[in-house]
This record gives structure tokens, C-alpha cells and sequence, in this order.
């Protein structure tokens, strides 16, 4: 599964830019997502020295693979934010979005990358999902945002009802990174590639531990979509989450294609917004998102969302089809700050429950000023939110959960033992070879045998028949089916099992 936007706009790997072991920083950050890139370039704007390592390439995590809508119009986001916090901590939540949402225009307009003005629905096909479009409106006007109601729609079937925002946008993700990324090099920022970070001791400076060595530095930003350093727990206090996007050529129709952007309030999920490309304008259709490790055939879901998008869009050819992680907190308030037990060196960014676009860089402008001295009014709102009944209850469930799964997942790799012949191709299976839970599976006719336990927190491994992956169904560490590690707060790959004993 490859992105739209991975497959029409890579970003360049840069100049000479080389990993050097006991280097000297201001500032390292974790990962080239738009979060690393956006705080890096506000940094070495700053005059710091700044070091971007990122693990694989640019954008090959979340922001590669996001549907691209900068919008604060996010489904029920709101009116779910307000059960759980203060109208106070909701304003902040939504003027650190605009804040986020502005800058990143204003950036694109300064370096012309290309974006276009949209309006964002939600829109309903049920009461229910009606009932949930009025507290999402009643949510909104607290916030101070100018969301109306509608009965018309350009969407090619019957909705109950539907609620507008006007002037919104949606971008290229890859080409947002690609600018950031110049501008990094414009101002003498490394952007190295292919290296990992796995550690950081406590001192001044830090010491930052990688795949390929120690380099040192004032600070650490983790950028990571869920922090990779387990000091405060925030493995435990997100909730992993994979949903599916795929792009359409749309046979030309009187009506033509829907040129807002939408989602659903009811489930499943459905978002719609087009992209163009070139001469031509592609039809993106998203949803269908689910707990990673969760779910019993992720590519059932991709067939589902492939079938929903040929009833409603007759003759629409798929030519793109690929997934995205997001991490979801207890009360959907992102976690953006100092991480605890890092000496007040380490800052971390999470939990944008599938709204990074606007996220991402609301957490760069408040992590940034914070290190520079400064400080934001609703940065400082939402750092000192409280922890609610609500909260509570939300992260006994997911604990539950996972503790669930890990159980469940080590009695089901005891009781089957491995089978001694191959899986068939794009198949994954999991058993018992000596005392350990074993992954055996078939992938471009290379049959692979690794360790089925997380590295993380131990828990066992399934096989994502999607994307031929092993997916982690405690927090989400996801590797690939020879063991490389793909995201999630673990920092290893998977070690390779004897193919029998």
C-alpha cells in the first residue's frame, strides 16, 4: 500500500548530509513528519543548531499517509472534547488549531506551495448521527466558530442533515515537507535519513542514543506519532488507531465530484474530499478505522471501503490505496510539552486523534516557544487541563483492553503450535515453536520466520493481511514481515526465528 501523495511527490534526500557520531546540537528532533520538520525550521530560524533523524524517509509515517484536511471543522471532535473538559480548555483546543492552521497558510502562501480553499462538512445519514451534528454544532458556536446548518449537500446520496464550515483548506502533505525541509537546509539544519533514535540519557547536554551512534544535545523532540521513551507512560494513555484512505478516477458525471471536503458523523467512517493531480482531479475516499492489532482482516476493510465507493461513485477506478496511524488520548486533547523524568530537556507532541495537519503545528509553535523563553495563552490552557471522571473511566476501558489482549494473545500462540509447512502467499501465522510464540509468513514468495513478541511491553503479535505487517495489538508498534520495525513506541526490530527446530 503506497500513498497518493508518496508516489507523486518524494522528497529529495538533500545534499551530503551524514550521521557523525559525538556531534554537538542545540536541539535534535525525532522524526520528519510535519510536527519534526515545522519545529526544526522554527528552531534553526531561531540561529540553533538542528539535527532532523528520522528513522526511514520523510513523511513515511503519519504525514505521508494523512488525508491532508486542514480544517477545524474535525467530525464530533469538539462536541466529544467538550464532554470531557471545560469550555476554556475547549477555546484553547480550538485556538491552538487555528493558530496551527494559519501559520502553516501563511507558510505556504510565502513559499508558493500550492493549496485550495474549501469548505469542511460533517454530515449525518441517521437520527443518530443527526443528534450527534447538533451537539457538534452547539460545541463549535462555544468555541467561537461560525459553523451553520444544512440540508444540501453535493454527495450522492440522501443525508439527514449537515454541518458547514466555510474557508477551509487542503494541501499536498509531501510538498508542505518538502518546503520545510529546504528551509531547514536554508538555515543550516541537518535532515539525516535511515537513523533512529532509541534512547536519551538525563544530563546537560543529553546524551542521544541511535541506531548508528551518540550524538549530544541541549534538547530532544520527540515527533514520533507515540513518544518512543516510555517516561510517563504515554504508551498507556493512547489509544492507536488505523484507518484507510484510497484515490479514484471518477468517470466525468453532470453532477461531477463533491468539491468539499466531508465526513461522517455515524459509523462507519467515511471522509471525502478530492485532490488534483496534474490535468486531472482525483476522488479520495477514506475510513473505516479500527484499534491496531485489532481487527481480523484489515484488508476486509479496505474491500468494504473499495465496494461503498463503487456503489455511491459508478465506474470509479482505484489507483491508490494505503493506511495511516493516528493516536487518540483519554479526553482528545493532544499531550504537547516537556516529557516527564526528561530533566525539562525532552519535549514531546501526541494524541492528535487523526487532526494533525492543524495539530502538528499548534504543538510546533508551543514546544518551540517554550523553548525559546516564550509562552502561548492556550498552549498553557491545555498543559494545565485536568483529569476528569470521564478521563478515568475512558482509560480504565482502553487498560482493560490491552490487558485483554496481551492475555488472550499469549494463550492463542500456546495452544497452536507452528505448522511445519509455509504459510500461502500474503498469509501471516502465529504458533508455538519451543517455548516462544513464533510469526511465520509468505510475501512475495520470500517465506520469513520472526519472533511474534513485541519488543516494547511483550505483547503478541497479529498479521495485518492488508499491508503483510505484524501489528502490535497492545499500543501499536508495527513491523514488517522480516521484522523491521515500522512504527510504535518500540525501538527494535523483531529478531528472526529458526525456520524449525
Amino acid at each position: 500500500m503506497h500513498s497518493l501523495w508518496l508516489d507523486t511527490h518524494p522528497v529529495p534526500a538533500g545534499g551530503t548530509e551524514q550521521f557523525v557520531p559525538g556531534t554537538d546540537y542545540d536541539t535534535v528532533v525525532a522524526g520528519a513528519g510535519l510536527t519534526g520538520l515545522t519545529t526544526a525550521v522554527l528552531l534553526a530560524r531561531a540561529g540553533q543548531r538542528v539535527a532532523v533523524l528520522e528513522a526511514r524517509s520523510v513523511g513515511a509515517a503519519t504525514t505521508g499517509n494523512t488525508t491532508a484536511k486542514l480544517s477545524l471543522l474535525q467530525g464530533t471532535t469538539l462536541s466529544q472534547i467538550s464532554r470531557h473538559q471545560s469550555d476554556q480548555v475547549l477555546r484553547a483546543y480550538v485556538e491552538g488549531n487555528l493558530e496551527g492552521q494559519s501559520w502553516l497558510l501563511r507558510y505556504l502562501e510565502e513559499r508558493g506551495v500550492p493549496f485550495q480553499r474549501r469548505r469542511a462538512y460533517t454530515y449525518a445519514i441517521s437520527p443518530q448521527g443527526t443528534e450527534a451534528l447538533r451537539r457538534e454544532q452547539r460545541a463549535a458556536e462555544t468555541a467561537g466558530l461560525s459553523v451553520t446548518w444544512t440540508d444540501e449537500t453535493e454527495l450522492p446520496f440522501p443525508v439527514t442533515g449537515a454541518i458547514v464550515l466555510e474557508d477551509q483548506a487542503q494541501i499536498h502533505p509531501m510538498e508542505v515537507l518538502d518546503a520545510l525541509a529546504t528551509e531547514l537546509r536554508e538555515h543550516g539544519g541537518a535532515l539525516i535519513q535511515g537513523v533512529r533514535v532509541t534512547g536519551a540519557g538525563i544530563g546537560s547536554p543529553l546524551t542521544v542514543e541511535t541506531t548508528h551512534g551518540q550524538v549530544q544535545a541541549d534538547h530532544l523532540v520527540l515527533a514520533t506519532g507515540a513518544p518512543i521513551l516510555d517516561r510517563g507512560g504515554y504508551f498507556a494513555k493512547l489509544r492507536p488507531h488505523r484507518s484507510y484512505a484510497q484515490a479514484y478516477r471518477v468517470p466525468a458525471s453532470p453532477a461531477g465530484l463533491p468539491q468539499g471536503m466531508y465526513l461522517s458523523a455515524d459509523a462507519p467512517s467515511r471522509s471525502l474530499r478530492t485532490a488534483p493531480l496534474g490535468d486531472e482531479e482525483l476522488l479520495l475516499v477514506g475510513g473505516n478505522g479500527h484499534v491496531v492489532g485489532r481487527q481480523d482482516s484489515p484488508q476486509a476493510a479496505v474491500d468494504e471501503l473499495e465496494a461503498w465507493t463503487a456503489e455511491h461513485f459508478p465506474g470509479a477506478q482505484r489507483t491508490h490505496a494505503w493506511s495511516a496511524q493516528d493516536y487518540r488520548s483519554a479526553n482528545l486533547i493532544p499531550f504537547i510539552g516537556t516529557l516527564p523524568r526528561g530533566g525539562g530537556s525532552i519535549y514531546l507532541a501526541t494524541g492528535y486523534n487523526k487532526w494533525g495537519m492543524t495539530n502538528a503545528v499548534a504543538a510546533s509553535l508551543a514546544i518551540t516557544a517554550e523553548m525559546l523563553g516564550g509562552q502561548i495563552p492556550w498552549a498553557a490552557t491545555l498543559g494545565r487541563r485536568l483529569t476528569t471522571p470521564s478521563d478515568l473511566l475512558t482509560g480504565l476501558k482502553d487498560g482493560a483492553a490491552v490487558g485483554k489482549e496481551f492475555a488472550s494473545g499469549w494463550a492463542s500462540a500456546e495452544l497452536r503450535a507452528l505448522p511445519d509447512e509455509p504459510p500461502a502467499e500474503g498469509v501471516g501465522i502465529v504458533g508455538r515453536r519451543g517455548a516462544a510464540p513464533v510469526g511465520a509468513s509468505t510475501v512475495d514468495g520470500i517465506t520469513r520466520t520472526v519472533s511474534a513478541v513485541c519488543p516494547h511491553m511483550g505483547g503478541v503479535l497479529r498479521w495485518n493481511d492488508a499491508e503483510c505487517s505484524w501489528d502490535c495489538p497492545l499500543h501499536g508498534s508495527r513491523f514488517g514481515a522480516d521484522g523491521a520495525l515500522l512504527e510504535g513506541p518500540a525501538v527494535r526490530d523483531l529478531p528472526t526465528a529458526p525456520r524449525s527446530e
